[in-house]
């Protein structure tokens, strides 16, 4: 893949050309876009996806490499959404590098906002497994902003793109692209059973690589008291799993030293109450391991950052081996799931050509190569445990295709940053249509205040929390704060993790999210900024002041309404608790920083500190 930043100018990859008309319009809602193949053998059918309008289909269909260009006029743009944008977040120029993407590298869906965070041209294909290129910025010349799509189509072959109406929210034009993906063949969600959206515990921040059976056992018991429900074993449990390098990975056999008998540490921790994931890289091989000399002609690709090769998964042997020692190691160990790394790191065989007698079943397109492995994994799982299991996956392979492949998608590691924390997840989950989102591991300073261990908390609120601290070394102000907001967590769980939810702008990285359930809400306010509470259609509302304010300004709207509100900072302690009269206009609350707010209809106030002690003592 080119990782070429946005901002570098690859005259290579600019033609003049590729801003040529074609004789391809279509309206959608007030915004004509024009579209045009630049392949001889291409054709191209339009049509409108709604009686209104407002949506659109494109089927390209040729023989052969086709590139489409999608474009709109500039407007009031000030940035492009896509899955893997990390931090370029604002608009890049029409000499930007292509990117190359496959069922383990983003996906081929994008979204163009204004200031008011509104759609100017939000896209998807049907192209979410199959190794796709595509480019993206403004012409200078043109004042337009334009998407190139590149592809190879066989014989017959047809790439969809759908248009989702512009003029909307950014989060709504993507949720109806991603009920779209999810309707397509093979992209119905893997179900996810309940224990996989509760608190995780993780040992690789805890511990990284030194880790025993003995320590995780201890943890493990004070994790369940807290209110997690799985626990995920993470690199270091396997043999030559030792500093900080793969070279020894491809046996998947657990270190004796570390774990002299596997199978009953695990039985120790699932007696606590929790499920039992367990780390792997399938794809990784090292010199070191035992399995190396019999699959050294598969992994042709060292990675020297790395210190292993990796195998290339578009053999047949290759996918059949991975599958089969995956199904042993659940089998033989009864674990719950496994935690599936570094699986985009088979993109090093994107575009390589096959060998010149290649053997029955070879792949050679990398995305469909990965996703008949991870099926094989998946029927493997389900065949021993039913929908009972976890298969979690990280960014940058979170894309719409791996809900059918993978149920836990994990933002990829920020350690100690939860602005990262926050902006990750939400980038998943607005393209996750079934899978339970999970925040990258929390780990702070041992000496931070509750108020930055809150904060850490928070970058994770609008997701399964993965926990990764020595609970047993954890202060006692620590362990409230941490109590509290676990317990904060799983009440208002529904509404954070299942419920409808606008983030805002990208560009000004989502620094007020908005989510609702049934007849709940929660405003979360990550900067200082005004919150709009409508008094209409709820019985409880959360405030977050996920900031370092000392208050919350609310702008009111609605008829006027008589709450109970109650007040807690960081450690949950309980602040105030007051009858409130929300009427229209500005109001201020004080609400301590990283602490809550509570609105909700109640007839009568909690006893002082009654509420704090039921939150962080009660089961969800």
């Amino acid at each position: 893949m080119d990782t070429t930043s946005l901002d570098s100018i690859d005259l290579a990859a600019f033609d003049p050309g590729q801003w040529e008309d074609g004789a391809n319009t279509l309206d959608v809602g007030n915004t004509r876009i024009s579209l045009r193949t630049l392949a001889d053998s291409a054709t191209l059918a339009l049509s409108h996806d709604d009686a209104a309008g407002t949506e659109a289909l494109v089927t390209a269909t040729a023989d052969g490499t086709v590139t489409l260009r999608l474009d709109v006029p500039l407007g009031d743009a000030v940035g492009f959404w896509h899955p893997d944008a990390g931090w370029e977040r604002t608009l890049p120029a029409d000499w930007s590098a292509w990117r190359g993407l496959s069922l383990v590298r983003s996906a081929p869906v994008g979204c163009l906002y204004d200031t008011a965070g509104r759609s100017l041209l939000a896209l998807a294909t049907n192209r979410t497994v199959q190794e796709t290129w595509i480019r993206f910025g403004v012409s200078e010349e043109r004042k337009r902003f334009g998407v190139w799509l590149r592809l190879s189509l066989a014989a017959g072959q047809t790439c969809r793109v759908r248009i989702s109406a512009p003029g909307t929210a950014m989060a709504a034009a993507l949720r109806r692209l991603r009920q779209w993906l999810a309707g397509l063949p093979d992209g119905e969600p893997l179900p996810v059973p309940d224990f996989a959206r509760t608190p995780v515990y993780s040992t690789w921040y805890a511990f990284t690589q030194d880790v025993t059976a003995a320590e995780v056992e201890e943890e493990a018991a004070l994790a369940a008291a807290l209110g997690c429900g799985q626990l995920f074993l993470d690199d270091g449990w396997q043999l030559h799993g030792n500093g900080r390098g793969y070279a020894g990975c491809g046996d998947w056999q657990p270190d004796p030293v570390k774990f002299p008998d596997f199978r009953a540490h695990i039985s120790t921790v699932r007696r606590t109450g929790l499920h039992y994931t367990a780390w792997i890289a399938p794809l990784l091989l090292g010199e070191h391991s035992s399995a190396y000399p019999a699959w050294a002609a598969y992994a042709p690709h060292h990675v020297p950052h790395l210190d292993c090769h990796i195998l290339d998964p578009r053999h047949t042997d290759v996918r059949a081996h991975i599958a089969d020692t995956c199904r042993t190691l659940v089998d033989t160990y009864r674990l719950d799931g496994l935690k599936i790394d570094f699986l985009d790191e088979a993109m090093a065989y994107a575009a390589v050509p096959a060998p010149d007698q290649p053997a029955p079943g070879y792949i050679p397109d990398i995305g469909e190569a990965m996703a008949a492995l991870l099926a094989d994994i998946r029927d493997a799982l389900r065949a021993l445990r039913g929908d009972q299991f976890v298969i979690e996956l990280r960014q940058p392979y979170t894309g719409p295709a791996m809900n059918a492949l993978g149920n836990a998608l994990r933002a990829t590691d920020c350690p100690a940053d939860p602005v990262a924390n926050r902006i990750r997840t939400l980038d998943i989950a607005l393209l996750a249509p079934g899978g339970a989102v999970h925040s990258d591991m929390l780990m702070w300073d041992p000496q931070a205040t509750p108020e930055n261990l809150a904060r850490h908390f928070h970058g994770a609120l609008h997701s399964v929390p993965q926990i990764s601290v020595r609970l047993t070394r954890l202060s006692p102000n620590h362990r409230e704060t941490l109590a509290f907001w676990l317990a904060t967590w799983r009440r208002l769980a529904p509404v954070l993790t299942s419920g409808h939810y606008e983030p805002g702008r990208p560009d000004e990285l989502f620094p007020q999210v908005t989510a609702t359930h049934a007849n709940q809400r929660v405003i979360t306010n990550y900067t200082d900024r005004v919150v709009p509470l409508t008094t209409e259609a709820w019985r409880s509302h959360s405030l977050i002041n996920a900031s370092t304010a000392s208050r919350m300004v609310l702008d009111v709207s609605g008829p006027p309404r008589q709450v109970c509100a109650q007040i807690y900072d960081a450690q949950g302690r309980l602040q105030q608790a007051t009858a409130l009269s929300l009427t229209p206009g500005i109001h201020t609350i004080e609400v301590p920083p990283s602490g809550l707010c509570v609105l909700d209809l109640a007839s009568s106030l909690p006893a002082q500190g009654e509420e704090h002690i039921h939150w962080a003592a009660s089961p969800a």
